[in-house]
């Protein structure tokens, strides 16, 4: 198994629960590792042997878009879309990090880290 990494990503949006942080916003960082199996790409050079990581990134931006309150409610939805969208994606997962939480003192940020795994084989 492989993994396409994004990383770093950094999207303003508009999520929380304080009213002023769907007003103003801010900027959060998003990685995103894929779980994929890459070997038939890494022979074939064909994008339609790997997963389109502009298309995953997409769906990260559509999702970003979409105002919540709760990161884990955002990060929950970027995964089942990603999950929707690939075929081949057997895991997923994310950090998704508020940078300027509405909380006093200073720090990098907060935020949720999920996972998931998708088409598992019946037994």
């Amino acid at each position: 198994m492989s993994t396409i990494l994004l990383q770093d990503v950094k999207i303003y949006a508009y999520h929380g629960v304080l009213p002023e942080e769907r007003i103003i916003g801010t900027y959060y960082l998003v990685d995103l590792e894929l779980d994929v199996d890459l070997e038939k790409a890494a022979h074939s050079d064909k994008l339609s042997d790997t997963l389109n990581y502009a298309l995953a990134h997409q769906i990260l931006l559509e999702e970003m878009a979409v105002p919540s309150n709760l990161l884990e409610h955002v990060a929950g939805r970027i995964l089942s879309s990603l999950g929707k969208a690939f075929d081949s994606l057997k895991a997923a997962r994310i950090t998704l990090t508020k940078t300027s939480p509405p909380m006093p003192g200073e720090m990098k940020g907060v935020g949720v880290r999920m996972q998931r795994r998708y088409h598992e084989p019946s037994l």
